[in-house]
């Protein structure tokens, strides 16, 4: 599976661009260079297409936005087009489901869990079928483009709707690996990505399971259990507070649901304090889906759940946003020292 990006313009030999936008297009560098996230959602639906898996593919109007022009270059005749009609693609997806094929349908994630809500309940999720939910630019990835374009509500949504499993891939390389694993997943999947350009934590080859939580160590002070594009921002800041002797543990709570409540009880034993960070408000996420572990099992741990604090977010660029609200590697480790202090 080839997640690099191809040459640029003017190179002689390299992948077949689609008709209509031209090699020095700043679409096609954006994609090719910029977001080597979304590369590995093409490719490796490509791939999984090779192997002969019944994949078909479909996008709303935004196969450079999400990378997915990849799999129709490889792939024309299992790749579906549905223009501005989110709602009507993830009916439609539900309806090739029951087919025999496996559906992968993406969108940006404000429009894929608030716009399709109905429809991921009622055609995908009640009928247990095999849909296959993409939600880029999750989160304040689309700083600019406004409130309308935040996903900041898209966890609390996905994991309130029965019988849908929701993954949140740290970076390309777990992606590339969370799609493989969904192949043979029974029911709907909903995946919420970011724009591609998340730091690597892992290598390319890194064993995945749907459900089983990550532990990168383990703290007698803190566990910080995170998700998504949180999870590199969350092991620097443990790496600085290692520095000033707390004892700190990182888990990455890819699945957000079924959640590993093993992974979770084992932490609230070990450690005094628990910490949530994820891009996403404080209600209804991962903070919410752990509070409800603890507090069911009655464990005496504190936790704080940091992330959007209930508030429609700002309009900046994504990095000013992640520093704004504390969500960068700085950000969480003075999050941490103030749960210290407490």
């Amino acid at each position: 599976m080839s997640t690099t990006a191809a040459s640029p313009a003017g190179a002689a030999g390299t992948e077949p661009v689609a008709p209509g936008l031209q090699r020095e297009s700043w679409h096609l560098l954006s994609l090719l260079e910029q977001a080597p996230g979304l590369q590995a959602l093409g490719d490796t639906l490509a791939d999984l297409a090779d192997e002969g898996h019944p994949v078909v593919v479909g996008t709303a109007d935004l196969k450079y936005s999400n990378g997915l022009v990849r799999f129709q270059q490889r792939h024309p005749d299992k790749y579906v087009q549905f223009g501005i009609s989110e709602q009507h693609m993830v009916s439609t997806a539900a309806g090739l489901a029951t087919t025999g094929l496996i559906p992968y349908v993406a969108t940006f994630a404000s429009f894929m869990a608030l716009l399709t809500c109905e429809q991921i309940r009622t055609d995908a999720a009640y009928t247990k079928l095999p849909v296959r939910l993409i939600g880029h630019h999750s989160g304040i990835t689309l700083g600019f483009y406004g409130t309308s374009h935040h996903a900041t509500e898209d966890l609390a949504i996905t994991r309130a709707i029965a019988g849908l499993t929701v993954i949140a891939p740290a970076d390309t390389a777990q992606l590339a690996a969370a799609l493989r694993a969904s192949v043979t997943h029974e029911g709907p999947v909903y995946f919420r990505i970011g724009r591609g350009r998340d730091p690597e934590v892992y290598p390319a080859d890194v064993p995945y399971e749907i459900g089983k939580a990550i532990t990168h160590s383990i703290g007698d002070d803190l566990t910080i259990i995170t998700t998504g594009s949180m999870v590199h921002p969350a092991l620097a800041a443990a790496h600085a507070l290692r520095a000033d002797g707390h004892s700190v543990g990182v888990i990455d709570m890819h699945t957000i649901k079924p959640l590993d409540e093993a992974a979770v009880l084992a932490a609230a034993h070990r450690s005094r304090l628990l910490m949530t960070v994820e891009e996403h408000n404080v209600l209804g996420g991962l903070g919410g889906a752990v509070a409800e572990v603890v507090t069911r099992h009655g464990l005496p741990v504190k936790l704080r759940r940091h992330g959007i604090k209930d508030e429609y977010s700002l309009i900046g660029p994504p990095t000013h946003l992640y520093a704004h609200y504390r969500l960068d590697a700085s950000g969480i480790e003075a999050e941490a020292r103030l749960l210290f202090n407490d």
